[in-house]
């Protein structure tokens, strides 16, 4: 099992951005050190604990300050921007990482984002679906392109104004063969969308939103879009996210990662629970559809939505849920504020060196 990390990046809004980027580039830095897989970056315009408006602008200051981790877009919002720019730009990014690219994606689902481009009326799916084919045959096509795509509003061309000697009109093509990886997270239990994931070999990443409890339905629904591409899925294309917390002892454990008022990972699900709810999204926190909203207090979301303890104890509960949800390939570790740096590094140090040793003895053996 591959270890990754993902991260919103959600602070404090009394934070200095100035502050929270250099700590957010801080822990990948610290991650790639660590052999941490991959590292995806979430990327929103209007929400301002969430410091990262354009996941490529952040990850390409890593490039270079990172060796052997795969730098990822956690996600490219594929509604807020015409899908020439974005295969032009994620194109480029992966010349410039030289293939430590993982693509991203998703329609964007902050409507504030979407209100604030013009797009609140717009079925913003819809216009994902649209621009990720336009994206792939950008790729996959040379100049002059002629995109014009059933049912797509993007047309794509540069016939008009091409000049084959000087090669105008021509558009990068990623540096991997065929295209980077693209990983599309997955936050609604029961996702028809994960269908047309395994249909297209795009990779699943669960989110660390959802209960346990929901994810062997991400699964189930993309074995069944391989299956309609007459293919087979593999686990390893699987990643799920979950939220960490490791300490060298079982008392700083709890404190931090549950008990504390000033604990972050305490911030983060009391601001999770209450964007969700604003949504209309938040049964992705409840053991049934029935459960009533009142029982979603600050414990209940630390107590289920936290994996906290000792390297023993963590290490127990991720073979615990692999032995709920079934195997996968990647468990990806989800970045908090760092109220306490040297608990939140120390938590990303034994996570690797110590947890994830013992986790794939255990699942040899």
């Amino acid at each position: 099992m591959r270890l990754g990390y993902f991260t919103m990046p959600m602070h404090p809004a009394h934070r200095a951005p100035a502050l929270t980027l250099e700590e957010d580039r801080e822990a990948i830095i610290l991650a790639d050190r660590l052999g941490f897989y991959d590292a995806f970056v979430g990327e929103h315009l209007t929400e301002k604990s969430e410091n990262v408006t354009n996941s490529f602008i952040f990850l390409a200051s890593l490039i270079h300050a990172t060796e052997t981790i795969k730098l990822a877009t956690g996600t490219s919002n594929l509604s807020h921007t015409h899908p020439t720019l974005v295969a032009s730009h994620a194109a480029m990014f992966d010349h410039l990482a030289k293939g430590r690219f993982i693509f991203g994606i998703s329609p964007g689902a902050l409507s504030s984002d979407a209100e604030a481009l013009g797009l609140l009326q717009e079925d913003r799916n819809k216009i994902f679906a649209e621009a990720i084919d336009v994206i792939l045959a950008i790729w996959e096509r040379d100049p002059p392109y002629n995109i014009d795509l059933p049912g797509n509003r993007f047309k794509v061309t540069t016939e008009k104004t091409s000049v084959a000697e000087i090669q105008r009109g021509v558009m990068y093509k990623p540096f991997q063969k065929p295209r980077p990886e693209i990983v599309g997270t997955v936050v609604a239990p029961f996702s028809k969308g994960v269908i047309a994931m395994g249909e297209r070999d795009f990779h699943p990443l669960s989110a660390n939103f959802l209960l346990s409890h929901w994810l062997p339905s991400h699964w189930t629904n993309y074995v069944e879009g391989k299956k309609r591409a007459g293919l087979v899925a593999n686990v390893a294309d699987w990643r799920v996210g979950r939220t960490i917390f490791v300490a060298d002892d079982e008392q700083t454990a709890q404190r931090y990662g549950r008990t504390d008022p000033n604990s972050p990972y305490r911030y983060y699900w009391n601001m999770l629970l209450r964007k969700m709810m604003i949504s209309k999204r938040h049964i992705i926190f409840k053991t049934s559809e029935t459960q009533d909203d009142s029982e979603l207090t600050d414990d209940y979301m630390v107590g289920r939505l936290v994996l906290c303890g000792t390297v023993n104890n963590v290490v127990d509960q991720i073979l615990k849920l692999r032995e709920e949800i079934g195997d996968f390939g990647e468990i990806v570790y989800a970045g908090m504020d760092w109220v306490d740096a040297g608990l939140a590094k120390r938590s990303m140090e034994l996570m690797a060196n110590e947890v994830m040793p013992r986790v794939n003895k255990a699942i040899k053996a």
